[in-house]
């Protein structure tokens, strides 16, 4: 009894030297009625410290049901009493009350969880609310960290048609920016940083639209025209819902999340999720469409070659999968389920577009620009010019016989001005047969020529009597570096190196 009347002389006390203020109490509330309720509550702080946790919660939980408490502190304590009693069901409860009122997930690390902190309840409330990692969260943030290199590679690389690689770019970005917006919200990091709330739904609209115009620039050589704005208007018209969310404080959009929590829902989807994914599938159904159009066009083109028809497809079919993965999405989360394989089958899908954009950017990057993936660009123009095929046949049965039987490689002065000479053509002429039929440059022809005279000279050379620079004078080079850089760029191996090597291969 004695403690008892101390916490009262206490408290008694402090309300003297600092009165409550008037908004502080309730309305209506008389003042003898809220200094009760601090006192009792006061009391059940020094019966939890002594152990007694059952009357501590009593007192709790009567002063919770008054709504004259802070019903955050409340239910900390009681979650915490209720833990100690081993409740695990109910310390968990009150536990998530009190995250989803003041968040603050170091809360579920406190020592008076110990005891219940292997049981499913506990895990469950851990799970839920504090950063998780597992094998999905490190596949897509790869898959996300891949697609931002890829994306960045593939706008700068300048034998890719300028607006060719803006549009897969851009397509390669928000896919990658979606799947990294998915790994936080898997690992539970959105509660970390808020403002990654809906990060990525602003480009809802833009999936559709990026394929199919990306589509028409390179199967049909397509100039855009201000008229091709047009397709953006539904992403500018949905940014005028979203911007107001994304100017929203921190604060403000995490008590967004957890409001969604508390009512049985993904805290990182939109309050319209069900509306936006039934638009959003309905952009991806239109454009899906027209996509397929082009490409059954660009099937029977036969300016295409068939490496570009493949990508094309894959492309395509890719994309087709994703539009029905994410159907069958939609009807998942219409249904309040937010796992397993078929949840995570829409981002699966951006993951193979992502990855195997990226082989192709790394292996044929010129796949990229469809019908401008010639070397020189210049091949529009060769359609329209006056070379016809048994012309452009003839041209090329000459130029072998110069090549193999003359060997005008051989000449440390030639060049396509010579060449085309010596074909009794134009320049224009002789740089459109060696790109049409041997499907390089013109100097890339010649150091090939070259480089294969000079392993043949190297290669016979048993006793290694000659010097680098006189092979380099024999095929045609003016000096030992250019050379040395050609055949290095051949062979992955300086000429001195491949001497020895073959040397060694026939001891």
């Amino acid at each position: 009894m004695g403690q008892r009347y101390l916490v009262l002389l206490f408290i008694s006390i402090h309300y003297l030297c600092y009165p409550v203020p008037v908004g502080e109490k309730a309305a209506g509330l008389p003042y003898s009625t809220f200094y009760t309720i601090q006192v009792s509550v006061a009391e059940a702080d020094l019966l939890y410290t002594q152990g007694n946790y059952r009357e501590a919660l009593k007192i709790y939980r009567s002063a919770l049901n008054t709504n004259e408490v802070d019903s955050a502190d409340a239910y900390r304590k009681i979650a915490l009493c209720e833990a100690a009693l081993g409740n695990s069901k109910a310390a968990s409860e009150s536990a998530r009350a009190y995250l989803i009122q003041d968040f603050n997930a170091i809360f579920l690390f406190d020592q008076g969880f110990n005891n219940i902190r292997d049981t499913p309840e506990f895990q469950e409330a851990v799970s839920a609310f504090t950063p998780k990692r597992n094998l999905w969260s490190f596949t897509y943030l790869y898959v996300a960290l891949i697609g931002f290199y890829i994306a960045i590679i593939i706008n700068f690389n300048e034998k890719i048609d300028k607006v060719a690689r803006l549009l897969i770019s851009a397509f390669v970005f928000i896919h990658s920016f979606f799947i990294f917006h998915i790994c936080l919200l898997i690992t539970n990091y959105q509660y970390e940083f808020p403002h990654s709330y809906l990060m990525s739904t602003c480009f809802s609209f833009l999936y559709g639209p990026l394929l199919y115009l990306y589509f028409k620039r390179i199967t049909q050589q397509y100039q855009f025209k201000p008229v091709d704005l047009l397709h953006l208007i539904p992403t500018v018209l949905f940014l005028f819902y979203i911007i107001p969310i994304y100017a929203l404080t921190a604060k403000e959009k995490l008590g967004l999340m957890l409001q969604r929590f508390s009512v049985g829902f993904n805290p990182g989807d939109s309050d319209q999720l069900i509306l936006l994914v039934g638009l959003k599938l309905t952009s991806l159904i239109v454009y899906g469409y027209f996509i397929r159009r082009l490409y059954l066009k660009s099937r029977i083109n036969s300016d295409l070659r068939s490496n570009n028809k493949i990508w094309q497809r894959n492309i395509y079919f890719i994309h087709v999968a994703y539009i029905i993965s994410y159907a069958i999405y939609g009807a998942l989360i219409s249904n309040q389920i937010t796992s397993g394989f078929f949840y995570h089958a829409q981002v699966i899908c951006m993951s193979l577009m992502v990855l195997y954009v990226g082989y192709s950017a790394n292996v044929q990057p010129h796949l990229f620009s469809g019908l401008y993936s010639y070397d020189n660009q210049l091949f529009f123009k060769y359609r329209k010019s006056g070379l016809t095929n048994s012309l452009s046949r003839e041209l090329k049965e000459h130029l072998v016989r110069l090549f193999d039987e003359e060997k005008i490689y051989r000449d440390n002065d030639i060049s396509l001005e010579i060449l085309a000479s010596r074909l009794d053509t134009t320049r224009h002429n002789t740089s459109q047969v060696i790109n049409e039929h041997f499907e390089v440059s013109f100097h890339e022809l010649i150091n090939k020529y070259r480089i294969q005279e000079a392993k043949k000279i190297l290669d016979n050379d048993h006793q290694m009597n000659m010097n680098i620079i006189d092979v380099a004078y024999e095929v045609g080079y003016n000096n030992k570096v250019t050379f040395n850089k050609a055949f290095k760029k051949v062979t992955k191996l300086t000429p001195s190196e491949y001497q020895k090597i073959y040397v060694r291969s026939r001891a």
